[in-house]
């Protein structure tokens, strides 16, 4: 589901739009908003209602993910980044470890 295609959802579905927008969270920019909304809408109908706070939940991981750098296990992660295949993210933050920063610098002394 692209970009375009959400908005074609969301113009056709307009209950299921209005619901998922109560799922959006005051902190949330457009972007990141609209990149989360991207998930929970192409994954939803792999979710029973009665466990559409899993996925609610699984929105969040992968968006605090690539938003804000935070890291799950590795199982979490593959399953969220599968999830989330297809979904564009321009301009999507860089982030680097503590181990990545001090190599880089030890790398730059050395060279």
């Amino acid at each position: 589901m692209s970009a375009l295609d959400v908005q074609d959802f969301i113009q056709q579905n307009r209950a299921t739009a209005q619901q998922v927008e109560t799922f959006r969270g005051y902190w949330e920019s457009d972007k990141h908003w609209e990149a989360r909304r991207e998930f929970i809408l192409r994954n939803m109908s792999d979710f029973e209602t009665d466990r559409l706070d899993h996925l609610l939940s699984l929105s969040m991981v992968w968006a605090n993910n690539v938003f804000m750098g935070c890291r799950y296990s590795a199982a979490l992660l593959e399953k969220v980044k599968e999830m989330a295949e297809g979904i564009v993210v321009e301009d999507a933050p860089v982030f680097k470890t503590r181990d990545e920063i001090i190599k880089s610098q030890q790398v730059g002394c050395l060279g």
